[in-house]
This record gives structure tokens, C-alpha cells and sequence, in this order.
């Protein structure tokens, strides 16, 4: 440390400082300077890494922290927890480690925090293995390109923008739009279709009573046994909302190195960058755009570069990504937002305008994207999906631009009405995921004309029918499309002549 800065401590801080130098102890040893924020500033520790974990002796005992600023004379450090029994004088220590959580099987059904306590009431959490928080992604060469598909559930997903394991899809919208609704139904799907995906959904200064609803839900479906929530609340220090989406990946990480698959649900990495620049401001960083540092694109993109579809030599296991993104007024050209797209390998944007006129999910067909796209798609959806994106993009735009005008000749009369039974198709209601022999006989049913004669009102009732009876009189059938292979000739006949059947009952 300077003279200057020695000069300007307190009597008792020198003689601290000036009998650790005597001692001459300093790469192994420090001493709290000050400390307020939930920062405690450090003297001394000279052989401290970036990320590793230090220990302050405290009256009440040890209290941890983690190096993230390492300056040449002093180091900043964010506490694990409160700050209240941390003061100047204290004696720190290195651990000897970077920040690690526990992984493995055992988390599977619990809610824990981000260094892996438990928050639900149960046992405490015993793990034969632990993670590294901060790890590098897996290498260009240690990669497969992402080919299996990861179904939704969700027919306007699964059909126009599908996903594929080891992919990474951003949900993004206004707050209120169903951005969580999407996340949970692909869970809820993972476990009625029996994938044996395993999925992690961590909560970033989430209310603890959104947590609570959505585990009980998570039981009542049946889904928590595969399951882990990392969860962290609005009242928890910003060092532990940074951590909870990495301390989430490396337990998801386990099962991808594992050759299993997870999903992880990143809810929301909104509030993720704004704990890190929180942060960021406390340790003097240097504020850039909106006040964020300069490094916040790196906060996600080393997290979310973690997702991967591993090579057979690494047992092909995967990592999927559905990270969630809140915008201002639909904004997303705003500073996060397009840090978070141009990581991601797509997007799925939530319109608010939709969500309000009763379209739910309230997905836009012109902003929302797959970069993976039909590599990931099971034949059986994708071989009656093919046209479905350009024809509702072209609906919503004849719509708006006819919704002053009569005189419409009979082509764009008809392109218009078959694309209000769409968008009716595609209503979808929560908790309701759909298997894909349902996607496929309901989308070849609107899209080859088969319920054309039918009031829009009605395109429900009708898929209802359709749906009852093709499986009550065709189940082989279509057990053989759950499979998700293309469908035959004689299966599109079955379709086509009990869907039209059914249509006669709710004719306009």
C-alpha cells in the first residue's frame, strides 16, 4: 500500500498492517481494511486468483468471501452473506479453492440456494461430487452440432422455431407476457413424454411465494423428482444472485458430462446483470452503457456458452438453454437484450399486444427466431409445419393492413380466414403441454383445409373431436407418430378423413 493510504487508517489498522509486513506472511494472509455493501476491501493476499475464496475471522466465526477485484495494493471482495460481523482489523485467509457447489443426483427434488443449502426444510445435502462455479465451455472440437430435438410441448414452438438439445433460445418479452409460462410447460413436457431430461430452473431475485407456487405446481404435475430449483430472493445480497445462475449450470453441468441431458431455465438474466452491476459499482468498476461495465456481455456469454450438445467421444450428453430476458415496452434493441441475442441461437419474442387479445401464447411469427431450425425438428412436425411460419407472418400482415378495407378479392378472403383458424390452433392453455402425434394431426388439419368449414369460434371444439376420436380409432397409428417419424400416406388419410369428419359437427 502507499504511505499515503497507510497514513490515512487508523492507529490500530497500521499496527495491524505493519506487523503482517513484519511477519512478511502477505501472499497467504490479509487484513480487512473496510468494509460496507457487502464488499470488504483487503490488504495483503498477494497470491489470490481471480474467483477464489477467502475467510474472514469474524467474532461469530468464519465468514466467507470471493475475490473479484484484484488491484496492486488492495483486493475487493464480495461477501457470501451479510456484512454485519465483518469489520476493518479482521484477519483474512485464502481457502485454498475456487468457489465450488455440490452436484449430483442428490439435488434432484429440492429447492437450495446458490451454494447449495437447502431452502425447502429438508435434510441437508450430502454430494459426493462438487462443481466448479466458473468453468470454461467445452471446446469446438468437444462439440456435436445440435440435432435432437427437445419438444416443448408448445405447438407453436415445436412447429415454427424448434428447439434442439444443446441449443440455447432466448425467451423474451414485457413483464406479464408468459415468459415463466413457457419455461415451466417445456419442464412439465420433459416428464409427460418421459425424456429423462432433468430440469434446472433458477430463480434471480425472485419473490419466495412465486418460488413456492411454482414447486407445488412442479409436484402436482409430477415433475419434481427430475427436477432442481436454485432459488434467490429480492432480499438476498447481489453476490448471491450473481452466482445462482453458475452455481445452476454446474449442477446441470454434472448431468451433461454424465451423457444425460438437462435443461436449465435461466429466470431472469435481467436481474442477473443488474446484481452484477450493483456489484460492479461498489467495487469502483468504471460504468459504461446504462451504468452496466464494460464487461457485462462476458457475464453471459461465458455462462451461457456452458449449453452444449457434447461429441459421442464425451458420451453425447447435452446441455439446453431457455434463458429469460424482460424488456421495456417491447425495447429489444435495448443494452441487454442485444448483448443476450447475439449469444443465444435464437429467440422467442413475446408480443404484449398478442397476450392482450387473448392470443396465449402471445408468440410474434416475424421476430422470433430458430437458428438451429429443422436440424432439431422431429419429421413427423416438421413434414406438416413446413409453410406454417410464412403463412401466419403473412396473416398478421394482411390483418393489419385490411382491417380498414372491405373490398378484398377472394385469395386474400381466404389466406385471411385460414389464418384465423390458425392463430385459434396455436391458443394453447398453461399446464397443457401437447404430445406430438396431437401437434401433427392439429396442425395438417388447419393447414390442408380441413377445417375450413368451421367458425373460427369453434376450431377448439373441433381439434377436441378430432383429437378424441383419431385416438380412440387409431391409436397404433398414432403411437407410431409419437415416434416422431414422418408420417405415411395411410396416417395423413386417417387424418385427413377423420378431421374432416369431425368438422361436419361445428360447421359456420
Amino acid at each position: 500500500m502507499s504511505e499515503l493510504s497507510i497514513s490515512e487508517l487508523s492507529k490500530e489498522l497500521r499496527g495491524a498492517i505493519e506487523s503482517l509486513e513484519t511477519k512478511g506472511n502477505l501472499d497467504e494472509v490479509g487484513i480487512v481494511l473496510r468494509v460496507g455493501d457487502g464488499v470488504a476491501w483487503i490488504h495483503g493476499l498477494r497470491s489470490a486468483g481471480y474467483s477464489e475464496v477467502i475467510e474472514i475471522e469474524t467474532e461469530d466465526g468464519i465468514t466467507e468471501a470471493f475475490a473479484l477485484n484484484l488491484l496492486e495494493d488492495e483486493i475487493g471482495a464480495v461477501l457470501l452473506g451479510e456484512d454485519s460481523t465483518v469489520k476493518a482489523g479482521q484477519t483474512v485467509r485464502l481457502k485454498g479453492s475456487v468457489l465450488s457447489v455440490p452436484v449430483g443426483p442428490e439435488l434432484l427434488g429440492r429447492v437450495v440456494n446458490p451454494l447449495g443449502q437447502p431452502l425447502d426444510g429438508g435434510p441437508a445435502i450430502k454430494t459426493k461430487q462438487q462443481g466448479l462455479v466458473e468453468r470454461n465451455a467445452p471446446g469446438v472440437m468437444d462439440r456435436k452440432s445440435v440435432h435432437e430435438p427437445l419438444m416443448t410441448g408448445i405447438v407453436a414452438i415445436d412447429a415454427m422455431f424448434p428447439i434442439g438439445r444443446g441449443q440455447r433460445e432466448l425467451i423474451i418479452g414485457d413483464r406479464q407476457t408468459g415468459k415463466t409460462a413457457i419455461a415451466i410447460d417445456t419442464m412439465i413436457n420433459q416428464a409427460k413424454q418421459d425424456t429423462g431430461v432433468i430440469n434446472v430452473y433458477v430463480a434471480i431475485g425472485q419473490k419466495s411465494s412465486k418460488v413456492a407456487r411454482l414447486v407445488e405446481r412442479l409436484k402436482q404435475e409430477g415433475v419434481m423428482e427430475q427436477t432442481i430449483i436454485v432459488a434467490t430472493s429480492p432480499s438476498d445480497p447481489a453476490s448471491l444472485l450473481y452466482l445462482a445462475p453458475y452455481a445452476a449450470t454446474a449442477m446441470g453441468e454434472y448431468f451433461r458430462d454424465n451423457s444425460k441431458h438437462a435443461l436449465m431455465i435461466y429466470d431472469d438474466l435481467t436481474k442477473h446483470a443488474v446484481a452484477y452491476r450493483q456489484m460492479s459499482l461498489l467495487l469502483r468498476r468504471p460504468p459504461g452503457r446504462e451504468a452496466y461495465p464494460g464487461d457485462v456481455f462476458y457475464l453471459h456469454s461465458r455462462l451461457l456458452e456452458r449449453s452444449a450438445k457434447l461429441s459421442d467421444a464425451l458420451g453425447a450428453g447435452s446441455l439446453t438453454a431457455l434463458p429469460i430476458i424482460e424488456t421495456q415496452a417491447g425495447d429489444i434493441s435495448a443494452y441487454i437484450p442485444t448483448n443476450v441475442i447475439s449469444i443465444t441461437d435464437g429467440q422467442i419474442f413475446l408480443e404484449t399486444d398478442l397476450f392482450y387479445q387473448g392470443i396465449r401464447p402471445a408468440i410474434s411469427a416475424g421476430l422470433s427466431v430458430s437458428r438451429v431450425g429443422g436440424a432439431a425438428q422431429t419429421g413427423a412436425v416438421k413434414s406438416v409445419s413446413s409453410h406454417l411460419k410464412l403463412g401466419l407472418s403473412q396473416f398478421r400482415e394482411l390483418a393489419s393492413f385490411t382491417q380498414f378495407g372491405s373490398d378484398l378479392d377472394d385469395a386474400t378472403k381466404k389466406q385471411i380466414e385460414r389464418g384465423q383458424r390458425l392463430t385459434e390452433l396455436l391458443k394453447q392453455h398453461q399446464y397443457q403441454p401437447m404430445a406430438i402425434w396431437q401437434q401433427v394431426v392439429s396442425i395438417a388439419s388447419v393447414t390442408n383445409g380441413y377445417f375450413d368449414g368451421v367458425a373460427v369460434a369453434k376450431i377448439k371444439d373441433a381439434q377436441s373431436a378430432t383429437l378424441s376420436k383419431i385416438w380412440k380409432d387409431h391409436k397404433k397409428d398414432m403411437e407410431t407418430l409419437e415416434t416422431g417419424a414422418k408420417p405415411t400416406e395411410e396416417i395423413l388419410k386417417t387424418i385427413e378423413t377423420v378431421a374432416k369428419a369431425a368438422a361436419k359437427g361445428f360447421e359456420a
